[in-house]
């Protein structure tokens, strides 16, 4: 395992390599992204590809966090009772602050949309995720870059829920990214 933290400026933590999760070895093959709570990687053992999820304690303006793994373990189960269609979460190292997810293959959701591929699906499957969250009183975090269609289903590949509010459901803040609005462009324009 080997792991790099940078300048006290720079509080990132990257997972390199080879990492162990629970004494289990994960051959790292590529980052998938960062989120406000950790790095998604792309990684793999004998048993096949999967994602290793780092934890990280980067400050974020906007979000206030508690301890970030529990809530991971917390949420992840509280959305499974609830119905969303999730990648089974595998193994949480709690010491190391490491998950291990299931790995859902294809494109994002945003990038659909970056590459002007039709979304319809995916619209009708979340309006569907909807209805069983708000019923549950819960918004998840509908940035398109958590959604993933695999063989015909679309997968919430992030486990943050968080309660209810009207300005953060998915008609009054998500759909602004399911298309090429002005907020899409804007975020493509400030994220290339």
């Amino acid at each position: 395992m080997n792991i790099k933290t940078t300048s006290s400026h720079d509080s990132m933590q990257k997972v390199k390599n080879n990492c162990l999760v629970n004494g289990k070895e994960y051959r790292i093959l590529k980052l998938l992204g960062k989120g406000k709570g950790g790095y998604s990687y792309l990684a793999e053992s004998d048993q096949g590809k999967v994602v290793l999820k780092q934890i990280h304690h980067e400050p974020c303006d906007y979000y206030q966090f508690g301890n970030k793994i529990e809530a991971e373990m917390n949420d992840y189960k509280r959305l499974k009772e609830i119905g969303i269609t999730l990648p089974e979460m595998l193994d949480t190292d709690i010491e190391n602050e490491r998950i291990i997810k299931e790995y859902i293959a294809g494109d994002t959701v945003y990038e659909m949309v970056l590459n002007d591929r039709p979304v319809e699906e995916c619209l009708c499957q979340v309006k569907e995720m909807c209805r069983l969250l708000y019923a549950a009183d819960t918004n998840i975090d509908y940035f398109p870059t958590n959604f993933i269609m695999q063989d015909g289903v679309l997968y919430y590949v992030d486990y943050e829920c968080n309660q209810y509010m009207e300005e953060w459901n998915f008609e009054n803040w998500g759909v602004k990214y399911w298309s090429k609005t002005s907020e899409f462009l804007k975020y493509v324009q400030e994220h290339s």
